[in-house]
């Protein structure tokens, strides 16, 4: 079995990719996961009409680390092949090198503008999009699909196909209906279906939160890779891990939570702004230490972002794992995981 995986010209120097998340997926957050092992990190989902308007909100998306971030990939989302199109030849020339069409958001904001999840009901747009996409750019374009938009409709091995005789270089899955949104338990044997039935790279995502899901998921799916969201937060050392090397400890925690914190500050240039986005990572970083609950609750309530720094120091210079919690990290500390992720 290959250890790594191409998309296009672009060799990965392995198989762990991070996730494409809403808010989660920014510049520092992508650059500290490449720099921890991943081997390709996507942007979170960018909008192509906003993409063509040049608004600042949407071209900040657009910012990416040179030195880490290569390959650089950008995810688009729209319901208009032109304009995907058109938005995509904006990413590449301000340095995108590979294009991910997000086909998979089930959030009704995206889907009801014919975008995201909604694409899986109409393959040959599906399919329409990456060619005018690939022809526009010069680009190698990939693609985030589900499994369909509901247990009466999973279409993901026809929209595969389709995709594939577009030109599309690689397809991820997460074998969730749309109409699952984030629910219940995502179907393995769909990515193991469509592997069987392309011969571009399969993506494997869903459900991997350790080391042994990743392989498992290589193991019984064969597919090319596999995309984590869920595990990675609070936890980008899980891509060190994949590569055989050791988990964080307490002051490596402390040490990269404070280095992704300022990256976070000067990416954001708001502080008041940048402390409210960043107090989301505060329990994914916290998570199976003693006394994470009460930093939350008192992080929370932080303004100034010298004080979440005082409280970041004060926590982690006390803390230690905690070996009686072993809950999933949805019961642990109340943190909606789902809602980051897609």
């Amino acid at each position: 079995m290959n250890e790594t995986m191409r998309i296009g010209p672009y060799e990965l120097r392995n198989r762990w990719i991070l996730a494409p998340m809403a808010g989660i997926s920014e510049m520092p957050f992508r650059s500290l996961a490449f720099r921890l092992g991943a081997g390709l990190c996507p942007t979170e989902l960018v909008s192509a009409e906003g993409l063509m308007r040049a608004s600042n909100r949407t071209m900040r998306y657009l910012r990416f680390d040179p030195v880490w971030e290569r390959p650089f990939s950008v995810q688009v989302f729209g319901g208009k092949p032109d304009v995907l199109a058109e938005a995509s030849k904006v990413a590449r020339d301000h340095g995108a090198q590979i294009i991910d069409v997000n086909m998979g958001c089930p959030v009704p904001k995206v889907t009801k503008s014919g975008a995201g999840c909604a694409l899986m009901s109409e393959p040959s747009r599906a399919a329409e999009v990456v060619s005018k996409i690939a022809e526009a750019t010069g680009l190698p374009v990939t693609a985030k699909i589900r499994a369909g938009i509901d247990a009466k409709s999973i279409n993901c091995v026809e929209v595969g196909l389709a995709l594939q005789a577009a030109g599309c270089q690689a397809v991820a899955l997460h074998p969730r209906t749309r109409a699952q949104g984030y629910n219940g338990k995502a179907d393995w044997s769909l990515i193991k279906a469509l592997k069987e039935a392309l011969s571009i790279p399969v993506i494997g995502n869903g459900d991997v939160k350790s080391v042994a899901d990743a392989h498992r998921m290589l193991a019984t799916t064969g597919c090319d890779a596999v995309m984590i969201g869920r595990g990675a937060l609070g936890n980008p050392w899980l891509f060190r891990e994949l590569e055989g090397g050791p988990p964080a400890t307490v002051a490596e925690r402390h040490a990269v939570v404070m280095e992704h914190y300022e990256a976070h500050l000067a990416f954001c240039g708001d502080e008041r702004r940048a402390v409210h986005q960043f107090r989301k990572h505060l329990g994914w970083y916290a998570r199976g230490l003693v006394g994470a609950a009460a930093f939350r609750s008192e992080a929370m309530r932080i303004e100034p972002a010298e004080e979440l720094r005082v409280a970041l120091d004060t926590f982690f210079a006390n803390a230690e794992p905690d070996r009686r919690n072993q809950a999933e990290p949805e019961e642990e500390d109340g943190v909606d995981y789902r809602a980051a992720y897609g």
